[in-house]
């Protein structure tokens, strides 16, 4: 967890260190206490992960396979395509669940109708059955990923919130881990429980949610958002503050509550076209629209969801082997994604986009030819090469569109435009993960090798875009980023406009809205 600091504000006031507990955090029960009860919330992403490593290891499982006609190209799409159908019709209705219900509530809800999807999935009995199932599944997810990192920001001990809500993101690859080795150690079975099986441990974490989650503490922002302000301030009191009501923490953070309350009342006046108005928030749309339709046209789509494709086509065909290299694949990930978002600070937005860009260009470009080397001559070792580099190709991917997709969105963005723009983000990021699960499969069954010659020609194209529009952010407060953008006239006026327009609001309290709108519309993360 992070150290015991202050954290500043923008609006000038910060926290004071000496608000904070003394001492290491594991040593103060109320915060442990907290900390493990946050583990319902987090397994939400953990969920999530579990989907795409399942799909992949169940087109090596032959039970599975033969059990559905060994499906075609277009039958492969719709079984992946229809999970993020379900979470793209959901994320229009879900916001409204979790600010009009509760945070808990609409985990609860998410959980209930993820279950009821995996229960469906578990005892398919034909092929509508299993993709009505899947759409359940999706549908269901989004409504947990809305209130489980709201949850998580606004309950969350100040000076854990950053990292806890980091780790939300990267337990991304924790179900895909549990997944790709179910699947591995399943496959064996001589019936239908070789696919069954996982498919019911994908409703595991919804049977913990719906157990647990009444333990969990409601949102004090959502409380204060309902008039309840003395059971938000008993909350924050009991999990803070170890019971004091009168700490100088709790009056701090409840104030600070109140008036970012008072900045989304403004924000709400904000239309759509406001995301396009100006030359600046223009530039911004660029390259956020941008690095989220790359986050998933990368060709990353192609190995996240048809690896066994992939391996069938270099001769690696047992399910055995399939498996394993999924579930080695999915530890791998895990590994690069945690160490490239420690390094973000230190390394810097830009070059990283730029490293990962080229490095999966080089690849991809490896790939392709590694493939058409071993369909033209059968070489085992062009094979093996080709098998390396898509280790490869996922590790360049990991070190800039894993942790920055949502972080450098939100850097961008003022503040009144910030909701939206990450909403913008997410329809760009389903739009292309929809259109890649139907087409991948097909097109990778006409085009075989040459397909990968599509994706290296537009990694061509992506690495021309950030080299040109990807903007360095690092070390820069979010006035100063806005600045790179607008130019300095554009926020001194702003900033007057706002002012002017909230002069009842005494600060912004920007930090601790800034981390709950960093997470508000997140969906999965993708490997």
């Amino acid at each position: 967890m992070a150290p015991n600091t202050g954290i500043a504000s923008a609006g000038g006031r910060s926290l004071d260190p000496a608000m904070l507990h003394t001492g290491k955090w594991w040593k103060h029960s109320y915060i442990v206490k907290l900390n493990l009860l946050l583990v319902i919330p987090l397994i939400t992403s953990y969920a999530n992960g579990f989907d795409g490593s399942m799909m992949n290891g169940l087109q090596s499982v032959e039970r599975w396979k033969a059990y559905f006609h060994y499906p075609k190209e277009e039958d492969l799409g719709l079984f992946n395509a229809i999970q993020s159908i379900g979470a793209f019709c959901a994320i229009p209705i879900a916001p409204y669940v979790s600010d009009g219900l509760g945070r808990r509530n609409g985990i609860a809800v998410g959980a209930f109708i993820v279950l009821i999807g995996a229960i469906l999935q578990t005892a398919t009995q034909n092929l509508g059955m299993f993709v009505g199932s899947r759409f359940l599944i999706g549908f269901g997810t989004t409504f947990a990923q809305m209130a489980s990192p709201l949850l998580i920001s606004e309950i969350a001990y100040p000076t854990h919130r950053a990292p806890l809500t980091s780790l939300y993101n990267t337990l991304w690859f924790s179900g895909s881990i549990v997944a790709a080795w179910t699947t591995f150690g399943t496959f064996r079975i001589n019936s239908d429980w070789s696919w069954r099986i996982p498919s019911a441990l994908q409703g595991l974490s919804s049977v913990i949610q719906l157990i647990f989650v009444w333990f969990l503490p409601e949102s004090p922002r959502w409380l204060i958002n309902r008039g309840r302000d003395e059971e938000a301030k008993a909350i924050l009191a009991r999990y803070h503050a170890d019971g004091d009501a009168s700490h100088p923490l709790i009056a701090f953070e409840y104030n600070e509550i109140k008036e970012a309350i008072a900045l989304e009342a403004e924000a709400a006046r904000v239309s759509w076209l406001d995301l396009f108005r100006t030359p600046g928030n223009r530039r911004r749309m660029r390259i956020i629209l941008g690095i989220g339709v790359f986050s998933q046209w990368s060709g990353n789509g192609l190995i996240s969801y048809y690896l066994g494709k992939l391996l069938d086509g270099i001769g690696i065909t047992s399910s055995n082997d399939q498996t394993l290299v999924n579930g080695i694949l999915a530890i791998y990930n895990f590994i690069i994604a945690i160490s490239a978002s420690m390094t973000v600070e230190k390394v810097g937005r830009r070059p990283l986009f730029v490293i990962s860009t080229a490095g999966m260009l080089v690849s991809y470009a490896i790939i392709a030819a590694m493939s058409a080397t071993y369909e033209k001559t059968q070489n085992s070792a062009a094979g093996r090469a080709l098998l390396a580099f898509v280790f490869v190709f996922n590790g360049f991917y990991a070190i800039a569109y894993t942790p920055l997709l949502v972080s450098y969105t939100i850097e961008i963005l003022p503040f009144l435009i910030r909701a939206k723009g990450l909403a913008a983000m997410n329809f760009s990021v389903m739009g292309a993960i929809i259109f890649n699960q139907y087409t991948n499969p097909i097109a990778y069954s006409a085009l075989k090798w040459k397909y990968y010659l599509v994706y290296t020609i537009w990694l061509m194209f992506e690495l021309v875009y950030v080299w040109l529009w990807a903007t360095e952010t690092k070390g820069r407060s979010l006035e100063e980023t806005a600045a790179l953008f607008d130019g300095e006239d554009a926020v001194a006026e702003l900033s007057n406009r706002t002012g002017q327009d909230m002069t009842q609001v005494k600060h912004t309290g920007s930090d601790s809205q800034d981390e709950k709108l960093n997470i508000e519309h997140s969906h999965r993360e993708v490997a």
